[in-house]
């Protein structure tokens, strides 16, 4: 339809023109001595406007043969950039496969023809690395780094993420630290620190990364727990020579974290071995008021020790044990507490009582003490000799 209105058009122009020119009877006269020329208008008109076109034919004729030289140059250029674009490409696509030796290859001849040399050099660097290529690892690497600001992010990612993999962690802790200071904190980096804290053993940034991590959406909460857990246990267990700084870390502990009951009974002995066991006392207490755990119960004996008050205590577990009468952990721990408040014959049947439903090492142990005390040394070596064999079994 289009083409159709062009050549209606076209057609009109065409005639409106013959009728112009038809009515036109005026004439030039060009004068060049000694030649004179009469010429019609309308023919000047046709001669002037072929002049032009000729011309304008000329010119672009005379500038696109000069300006050869320079689309020759732009077409070796283009065709360069493909062939180094291709050769990238190719490289990941080898790397990714698994196929380092071809990635390395790839990766040279794209560095070589100088597209994106920084990228170039990093996929080579991983490469080399892949394939335990320690010094060519560094030459590219070194690449990576005399490109300048470009890819510096991507290349101190790089450098820390395979010193990880090497288990080279304080390279790695260096990397991390410069991407710090450099105000790039993002996911991935969060991540590779906190493998680094935790290699390390630097459990307080540890903690923090966690934390960090989990408040982004980094993390899920199955996937925290284990985490904070572990840095909470081992903080525990490198202030475990100063008592008074691993009460006051345990204090310092938020109490949603402290809902994790698995980390209540891994921190617990560590508090009771330094005779901090009542600290955890109210921690225990919820967490058995709100789901009862046998495991926990039998801990709950610690918090009667050292400065603890094993007749509130005791109180609080013979509530417990109206519910659970025949919870073995809950039987060993009030016959512990009695025997914190001196009470040496409830202290016996409770001890008793928990080793008819469930005999264990510490109830043994327990119950050898207890009749040490009560100047009753044969009962107490047949409980020492019992413990004895459940070691030895």
């Amino acid at each position: 339809m289009r083409a159709l209105i062009w050549l209606i058009g076209i057609f009109a122009l065409a005639v409106g023109l013959a009728m112009v020119a038809g009515f036109n009877d005026g004439y030039v006269l060009v004068v060049l001595p000694p030649w004179r020329a009469q010429l019609s208008l309308n023919l000047l008109v046709v001669l002037l406007l072929l002049g032009f076109l000729l011309a304008y034919v000329v010119v672009r004729l005379i500038s696109r043969t000069l300006g050869l030289p320079r689309r020759v140059v732009q077409w070796r250029e283009r065709r360069r950039r493909e062939k180094a674009g291709r050769a990238l490409r190719e490289a990941l696509r080898t790397l990714f496969e698994g196929r380092f030796s071809q990635a390395l290859k790839f990766a040279s001849n794209a560095f070589s023809s100088g597209e994106s040399p920084a990228m170039a050099a990093l996929v080579a660097a991983r490469a080399a690395h892949a394939m335990r290529d320690d010094t060519r690892y560094r030459i590219w690497i070194g690449h990576a780094a005399d490109s300048g600001e470009e890819a510096r992010v991507a290349r101190l990612m790089t450098e820390a993420e395979l010193a990880v993999e090497g288990r080279r962690f304080e390279e790695a802790a260096e990397r991390l630290e410069m991407l710090k200071l450099a105000g790039h904190r993002h996911i991935a980096a969060l991540r590779l620190a906190l493998r680094v804290a935790s290699a390390l053993e630097r459990w307080d940034e540890a903690l923090r990364l966690t934390r960090q991590l989990h408040k982004h959406k980094a993390l899920s909460d199955e996937q925290a727990a284990p985490l904070i857990r572990r840095a909470h246990v081992e903080r525990l267990k490198e202030l475990a020579t100063d008592r008074a700084a691993l009460a006051a870390y345990w204090l310092e502990i938020p109490a949603d974290e402290l809902k994790d009951r698995r980390l209540v009974e891994r921190a617990m002995p560590l508090l009771a071995a330094a005779g901090e066991g009542p600290a955890a006392r109210r921690t225990l207490e919820r967490l058995l008021d709100e789901e009862w755990d046998s495991g926990l119960a039998r801990l709950y004996a610690h918090c009667g020790d050292g400065e603890g008050d094993p007749v509130a205590c005791l109180a609080k577990g013979e509530g417990w044990l109206k519910r659970q009468p025949r919870d073995a952990g809950l039987l060993f721990s009030l016959g512990r507490l009695c025997m914190g408040a001196q009470l040496w014959g409830k202290a016996q049947s409770y001890l008793e009582a928990s080793l008819s439903l469930a005999p264990t090492i510490d109830t043994h142990l327990a119950l050898a003490s207890l009749l040490e005390q009560l100047e009753r040394p044969e009962e107490a070596q047949r409980h020492y000799r019992a413990a004895a064999v459940r070691v030895a079994g």
